[in-house]
């Protein structure tokens, strides 16, 4: 227990308890590539139900990672303050991926360089 009577997370728990929600990464991925509008969100996605976007959407306004807005008579989502400081997580899990031997069986060394390329242009912006 901490001082407030709270009880005592690692910090990682808690970055994880917000991200770990099914969609939240792809999502999250989506709106730094450009996404803003809920059928975009579903694009590549046919497994993803309009039900379960709409809650997560919810849960991530909740949470402070994205808001929601209107802009000539179509809604559409940005990212917070909060939620562009997600951009170094995404970054990281692609890289993870790209980096190791886990993407071996799902892209060619081009593809890897290419994919490490586009996500450091959008997500790191050097």
């Amino acid at each position: 227990m901490s001082d407030n009577g709270k009880a005592v997370k690692c910090p990682m728990e808690l970055a994880v308890e917000l991200i770990s929600r099914k969609w939240v990464i792809q999502i999250l991925r989506d709106m730094f590539f450009g996404k803003k509008r809920f059928n975009e969100f579903k694009e590549g996605k046919p497994n993803l139900s309009n039900k379960v976007l709409s809650n997560c959407l919810r849960e991530m306004e909740e949470n402070g990672l994205i808001s929601k807005g209107n802009d000539e008579n179509n809604i559409e989502y940005s990212l917070t303050a909060k939620g562009q400081k997600m951009n170094k997580v995404i970054y990281e899990l692609a890289m993870f991926t790209l980096t190791t031997d886990l993407g071996d069986d799902y892209y060619n060394d081009d593809e890897k360089t290419e994919f490490a390329n586009i996500f450091k242009k959008v997500l790191i912006k050097e």
